[in-house]
């Protein structure tokens, strides 16, 4: 049974009138009656009474009506859904990404998705990039933003750098600041500086104690375990200073001081990956290109 004699039995049996059913569907009336013939045959029922100038339906063909036309309509359904997908009305994209990414890179390049695909849905997880790889991994995210060089190399992601990113020394302006009235801090001054730092697993953790460490010292912490926004708020209580990236710092608002690192500086590298061996979803991929061309 196809598709296409579907079509023909229902435009007969609807105008009741093989000529006008053939101008229906725009095809030719001998081949419409031809497919009729052939579904007849396949289902060994005839469908129509075929007397001079009057088409009836069979019993067969009564009993077939209502079945056909849920066919032809699920299969307008299931085209106009794909179509919808295809043409980014409706669908979503899974994102992983970094907590300072989602505070510092993604709210600009969200809005201006939203504004253009409404009616893509964007399910954000946030994680370090050890996790978010496994995530990828798994099947369970369409891209993240992470955080290079990996841990653990993954040959199984397609990586494409996004972006270097500048960190800086934040610290509150009611307490003395570790650059102590010059324009730029060194790691080197941060030794004996109290610290608010990351929880483990976070990348900017694990970079700032590595910084120090090449420096000869180790961090002095006076609160750890934070997530962006709680280290952010202890830093404005004046319980120490921090590492952030650049762009955080700018997002932060007021009750910050921000003092740029002296060169050579710490810096991180941001880049879009997904699993190597399945092509994104066409929203993802267009918020991929979106975030690629910022």
């Amino acid at each position: 049974m196809q598709f296409q004699q579907l079509q023909y039995f229902v435009a007969v049996a609807e105008s009741r009138h093989f000529t006008r059913a053939a101008d229906l569907v725009h095809v030719a009336q001998p081949s419409l009656s031809q497919q009729i013939k052939a579904l007849e045959r396949e289902l060994g029922a005839d469908l129509f009474l075929r007397a001079r100038g009057n088409i009836t339906l069979t019993d067969a063909g009564e009993a077939l009506l209502p079945l056909a036309r849920r066919i032809l309509a699920d299969a307008d359904t299931a085209r106009h859904e794909v179509q919808e997908l295809v043409q980014l009305r409706r669908g979503r994209v899974r994102l992983g990404a970094t907590p300072s990414l989602c505070t510092g890179l993604l709210p600009d390049v969200l809005r201006a998705f939203h504004d253009r695909y409404p009616g893509i849905r964007l399910l954000i997880e946030e994680g370090g990039s050890h996790d978010l790889v496994r995530e990828l991994a798994r099947g369970a995210l369409d891209l993240a933003l992470i955080v290079l060089p990996l841990p653990t190399p993954s040959p199984a992601l397609t990586t494409v750098e996004l972006l270097r990113e500048d960190l800086v020394v934040v610290s509150s302006p009611d307490v003395p600041g570790p650059a102590r009235g010059r324009r730029t801090v060194r790691i080197a001054d941060l030794e004996g500086e109290r610290l608010v730092m990351f929880r483990h697993g976070y990348d900017l953790r694990e970079l700032t104690v590595a910084a120090c460490r090449a420096e000869g010292f180790e961090p002095d912490l006076a609160v750890e375990g934070g997530e962006m926004d709680a280290v952010l708020g202890f830093v404005r209580a004046g319980l120490g200073a921090a590492v952030v990236p650049r762009m955080v710092a700018a997002r932060s608002g007021g009750g910050l001081r921000v003092t740029p690192l002296a060169r050579p500086g710490l810096h991180r590298t941001i880049a879009l990956a997904h699993r190597s061996d399945v092509a994104p979803p066409r929203a993802a991929r267009e918020l991929q290109r979106m975030l690629l061309e910022r």
